[in-house]
């Protein structure tokens, strides 16, 4: 008599449940369809939408002139802290100011009396040249005869820096990775899970040799697998549509793959606490949306958490999607490793070992 092999029944399993997911058009929505549709959109609109005036002191700059007082006063202008010169150059590269100021003012008698050095992203020319305009203005309302002669008090120079683009495509596609994630990791392991309960399947099991485990983990594989699938093309379109950096090409690429399992690892645990818990299945959407739509709003996914009020900040921070979404963007612009990003990948594993123990003490069987 053949012994009855669990390895077989796992492969049946996971074969099934993966007919199951490509049969859910909800599944299909929300972890393919729809963060596409918002990679489109924002790959389609590109970059300099948006009118943000800010910029930072260069190094080295002299902050102890007139003219360094004017510009910080003038209320068009946000200066952002001056920090360290690496800091800086990412700033620059990610598009977070427009330029560095540099001020120096020049030998008594010298015409002109200052000179302004704007450096500037190569990406963000255009909005450097209208920073030179608003400098010019400024000047020249600080005395009308200056109108006449804006020459004499300063000269104002742009200089491009040597830098890669931070497209659009390059914040948004990680951020819509991690919400194709969490979306199939709660919503669709809750409702699974579930419905084989209320429907008896999960007892069913209990009469045949296949051990419980198996099917846990069998579900979690083929989830898995379909969202590691969903992520390829995501990041394959993004890439070859709309020029998404990959900075080492498929090496970043598998990264950024061992670390979304991870993400949908973690998100699953919020999925079977979901269903341990709901009382029916109305009420799992209401449950799931307490978990997701934060996260979806705070983590980082459609705007940076610098964006926010600062008294929201320490929340926004707290959220495991901030991590991945943080994680996945250093790996893909940066070109770095998994080790760089281990605090991220940490905080993810310490939010899997909490919510792995609230869901072993809630799940339920029958």
């Amino acid at each position: 008599m053949a012994t009855y092999s669990n390895a077989r029944a796992m492969r049946a399993l996971i074969k099934a449940s993966l007919q199951s997911i490509l049969k859910s058009p909800s599944a299909i929505v929300f972890s393919i369809a729809f963060p596409l549709i918002f990679i489109l959109v924002f790959g389609f609109l590109g970059e300099g939408r948006n009118y943000n005036i800010k910029v930072s002191d260069a190094p080295g700059s002299d902050t102890t002139n007139s003219m360094y007082a004017m510009l910080h006063h003038a209320p068009m202008l946000k200066w952002v802290p001056q920090k360290d010169s690496n800091s800086l150059n990412k700033m620059l590269a990610e598009g977070d100011i427009v330029a560095a100021v540099d001020i120096k003012k020049l030998p008594q008698g010298s015409t002109p009396q200052y000179n302004v050095t704007l450096n500037a992203s190569g990406s963000l020319m255009d909005k450097a040249m209208q920073l030179r305009e608003i400098i010019n203005g400024i000047v020249q309302r600080q005395d009308p005869e200056i109108q006449k002669r804006i020459a004499l008090l300063a000269k104002v120079e742009v200089h491009a820096s040597q830098v890669r683009d931070y497209k659009t495509i390059d914040f948004i596609l990680p951020g819509q990775l991690g919400f194709s994630l969490l979306a199939a990791g709660v919503f669709g392991t809750a409702f699974v899970f579930f419905n084989l309960r209320q429907t008896l399947v999960l007892k069913r099991f209990f009469a045949t040799p296949v051990r419980r485990e198996a099917i846990v983990i069998s579900e979690g594989i083929a989830r898995m697998l379909f969202q590691i699938t969903g992520a390829i093309v995501i990041i394959g379109i993004g890439h070859l549509a709309f020029g998404y950096t990959l900075l080492h090409g498929w090496i970043t690429f598998v990264t950024m793959l061992l670390v979304c399992a991870l993400g949908m690892l973690v998100f699953m645990g919020f999925g079977f606490i979901i269903s341990s818990i709901a009382k029916s299945e109305s009420s799992i959407p209401p449950l799931s949306n307490l978990i997701t739509l934060p996260q979806f709003l705070l983590a980082g996914t459609f705007f940076p958490i610098d964006n926010f009020p600062k008294w929201l900040q320490p929340l926004c921070r707290a959220l495991p999607l901030t991590y991945l979404n943080d994680a996945l963007r250093k790996i893909a612009f940066e070109g770095v490793g998994l080790w760089a990003v281990r605090v991220d990948l940490l905080i993810l594993v310490g939010w899997g070992i909490l919510v792995y123990i609230g869901a072993a003490r809630l799940f339920k069987w029958e």
